[in-house]
């Protein structure tokens, strides 16, 4: 398996990423530890120099299972153990709201993550096009990254994950950093079923606008500017470095604005900002980064995760103006 997926399992279909154990089914709580290889604990332990004395208001973070140190955090840091992230998503699970469909960790341990799948009706951007709403918690047993708890859409024709936009504060259901509290705070999640729904419900509607707008000329590399260069936007005369790498990015996304998943088996996407946004979304998690699981550590917890969420946002002000 690729280095910074240590080990994760899903469910049925193959994703995006490719990566991970297969199961037939959705499991049960123990079985999901188990099968993600998350069935381990974080101890503190003090930190100390050669020459014998103690680090002050510094310990490391190490992993019960080989004794690993997964990062050097602050003394008042206080660990969300993996059992505990997955205990968040019982109440949705005992309610027939929620199954669990991914989990795992990047990076040795690092970071690790649950999906889990909503269930309530996909939304139908066009005839054919559903995009599903699944909730993601992530946690970082590094230090200095908060537990975070997101609305990951995910569009099933290509698996692409999607963008909620940034403006909208919901988009990030709870965000709170490592604490004695921190598992009352995330106990709080389990009042926002009903909002995480409402909140697809408008993203949808979103991604809908974007299928009823068709594309002007020349939409496609000034999108592709305005996500990955807007520095140069408004410039009379464009670098000359800046302008050819905006080409051969325009060259390489522009196949999949044509010919991308979805594009010839459903009818009413092309040639609408909403296959352009699938275009950047298709090539952020499939064609960026040089492996499968960088590609996917970045969408979902990193740079392009930004990108994505840039995207949306973009795509909107183009196709509305």
């Amino acid at each position: 398996m690729s280095h910074e997926v240590e080990q994760m399992f899903y469910v049925n279909e193959v994703p995006w990423h490719g990566l991970g154990k297969q199961l037939d089914a959705p499991p049960t709580m123990e079985d999901a530890i188990i099968d993600a290889g998350l069935d381990w604990t974080v101890k503190m332990e003090k930190l100390y120099l050669v020459n014998g004395a103690q680090v002050p208001k510094k310990r490391a973070a190490v992993r019960s299972s080989d004794s690993s140190v997964l990062g050097i955090v602050g003394k008042n840091w206080t660990p969300l153990q993996n059992s505990e992230a997955f205990e968040f998503f019982q109440p949705f699970l005992d309610a027939g709201e929620a199954c669990l469909e991914t989990a795992g960790s990047l990076r040795h341990g690092k970071r690790v993550w649950v999906l889990a799948r909503i269930k309530c009706d996909p939304s139908e951007i066009v005839k054919g096009d559903e995009v599903i709403p699944y909730l993601m918690l992530s946690n970082a047993h590094c230090g200095g990254i908060a537990v975070s708890v997101a609305l990951t859409p995910i569009r099933v024709v290509c698996a692409n994950t999607l963008a909620v936009a940034e403006e909208m504060n919901t988009s990030k259901i709870l965000r709170v950093i490592h604490s004695q509290s921190v598992k009352e705070s995330l106990d709080l999640v389990q009042e926002t079923v009903s909002l995480v729904r409402r909140r697809f419900e408008a993203t949808a509607e979103q991604y809908k606008i974007l299928a009823s707008r068709a594309v002007s000329i020349g939409g496609l590399e000034e999108y592709v500017t305005r996500i990955f260069w807007p520095q140069t936007i408004g410039m009379l005369a464009v670098p000359d470095k800046e302008r050819k790498a905006i080409a051969r990015l325009t060259k390489s996304i522009e196949p999949l604005y044509h010919a991308g998943k979805g594009m010839d088996s459903i009818t009413g996407v092309r040639g609408t900002w909403w296959a352009v946004y699938n275009s950047v979304a298709e090539y952020l998690s499939y064609n960026r980064g040089n492996s499968r699981d960088v590609r996917m550590e970045s969408l979902w917890f990193g740079g392009a995760r930004s990108v994505n969420d840039r995207a949306l946002q973009i795509a909107t002000e183009m196709a509305v103006s």
